[in-house]
């Protein structure tokens, strides 16, 4: 199992659906998703780089907002949660990819900080 993690700028504040998790209000700002993949880490990449894809993940509704773009990919040998750990910031929805987490995040999307405060200042 390979992770990785994408660097998303949010260049304006958003109300996003994703998926059954529901409607969230999306500061503007730099996010970090953290992902895995069984096999084939590039082709899961490209597909998140793609504007043209059913959405699926719950990074998928947040990537198909128009506003949105990946900046960074680093991919990496730690195990997603243990990558995902060491990220700090502010969490913005609770579960978003990581409803299968066995390591009790509480999401696998930080924010980083934005124009709206520091990421200390949104943590639940």
């Amino acid at each position: 199992m390979q992770s990785y993690q994408l660097f998303i700028a949010l260049s304006q504040a958003a109300e996003i659906q994703i998926g059954r998790l529901g409607l969230f209000k999306f500061p503007k700002g730099t996010y970090v998703y953290t992902g895995s993949a069984k096999r084939n880490i590039d082709e899961r990449i490209a597909r998140h780089l793609s504007k043209d894809k059913n959405l699926h993940w719950h990074i998928d509704y947040l990537l198909a907002y128009e506003q949105t773009k990946i900046i960074k990919v680093i991919k990496s040998g730690l195990k997603e949660c243990v990558l995902n750990a060491g990220v700090k910031g502010g969490i913005i929805v609770k579960g978003f990819g990581s409803s299968d987490c066995k390591e009790g995040c509480k999401s696998h999307l930080i924010f980083l900080e934005g124009t709206l405060g520091k990421a200390t200042d949104i943590i639940d």
